[in-house]
């Protein structure tokens, strides 16, 4: 068990499915930081913050610092394993497949809302985007001390549900429909929920704190035991034959 934590399937396996992006990020006061200007990672702290996250059970090796521009890429099962993570001063950021889901579950509004409990003062946004058989996203964006909005299905398809204020989450962060274009994104309130692009969205609303991209920025690269829950959702979602 210990090296092969709840997996069925071995660590070569290929998988079947894959994602683009399964990102947690929390930005206390100031929050309208230039992620430009943030101090180098903090590794023991990024290594705390990655054990305090329900989705990982333990870490097991610390495989060295990544670039923020370097993507992570799932190939195999053993890919999974590995969670990037970052603490640089008021920001800290996780990038985690264990995060992936297809509507059956949340596990990122879950996370969420465990770490604005933590974080009362902090900016919360999530990004989740995975392609097993059909694209699915979950996205959200969570204000201190104000509105909120999780949107979660298949874009272009049903179900697709949003919760919240997306409204006043983008007139709190300066997010006009303007902006959104200079930015050639799609996204319209007055369409189905299932045409807009919710993860630019908590991408324009995030701004210049966004640390993942930049080359410049350092996070670490962790092996990690996930979870019961989240292995069974990656296996369900990732080896889909």
């Amino acid at each position: 068990m210990a090296g092969n934590g709840f997996w069925t399937v071995p660590a070569d396996r290929m998988t079947t499915g894959g994602g683009t992006r399964y990102e947690l990020t929390v930005v206390r006061p100031p929050v309208t930081v230039d992620a430009g200007d943030l101090p180098p990672n903090d590794a023991a702290a990024a290594l705390e913050f990655a054990l305090s996250l329900d989705v990982i059970d333990e870490v097991l090796e610390d495989l060295g610092s990544r670039q923020g521009s370097d993507r992570l890429t799932v190939r195999t099962r053993a890919d999974l394993d590995i969670v990037r993570v970052g603490v640089w001063g008021n920001v800290m950021s996780v990038s985690d497949p264990g995060y992936a889901d297809d509507g059956n579950d949340t596990p990122m509004l879950y996370q969420a809302e465990r770490l604005r409990e933590r974080f009362p003062d902090a900016l919360v946004v999530g990004r989740v985007e995975v392609h097993c058989g059909a694209e699915h996203t979950e996205d959200l964006v969570m204000l201190p001390g104000g509105p909120m909005f999780h949107a979660c299905g298949w874009p272009g398809d049903e179900p697709f549900l949003v919760s919240g204020d997306p409204a006043a989450v983008m007139a709190a962060c300066g997010v006009t429909a303007g902006r959104l274009e200079d930015l050639d994104v799609l996204f319209d309130l007055d369409d189905d929920p299932n045409q807009n692009d919710w993860g630019a969205l908590a991408t324009a609303c995030l701004g210049e704190a966004d640390p993942w991209g930049r080359s410049a920025l350092f996070s670490s690269s962790l092996r990690v035991r996930h979870s019961d829950a989240a292995t069974s959702r990656m296996e369900s979602l990732f080896f889909t034959r």
